[in-house]
């Protein structure tokens, strides 16, 4: 998968995630359905960004991250499923770990 379809499927699959977290504090029946596929598209997304050797263990220790990220936004998706409140634990754990892949430098100082 490349950059550009790579970037796409992650902007698409992060507007689901929100819309999906959105809709079911309304209690939308398709908010369930929208938060998983973008939480599947996210994970995605994180699983298939290319490593290369060459990498500094900074750098894939981020990635392993956010794909911890990815997997707890589909453990948030299941509990949105089961209707339990769990869900907003996990994508919070999610968000935090984005947060913090995002402003951890990754050239050593």
């Amino acid at each position: 998968m490349n950059q550009q379809t790579r970037s796409i499927i992650f902007a698409v699959s992060g507007t689901l995630v929100l819309t999906g977290a959105i809709l079911y504090l309304g209690k939308g029946m398709l908010a369930p359905y929208l938060f998983a596929a973008g939480a599947a598209g996210v994970t995605v997304c994180y699983l298939t960004v290319p490593s290369p050797p060459s990498d500094n263990f900074r750098v894939r220790r981020l990635n392993r991250w956010n794909s911890l990220a990815g997997l707890a936004m589909i453990v948030a998706s299941v509990f949105m499923f089961r209707h339990r409140m769990e869900w907003v634990a996990f994508l919070l754990i999610s968000a935090l770990i984005q947060i913090y892949t995002a402003f951890v430098p990754t050239d050593k100082p």
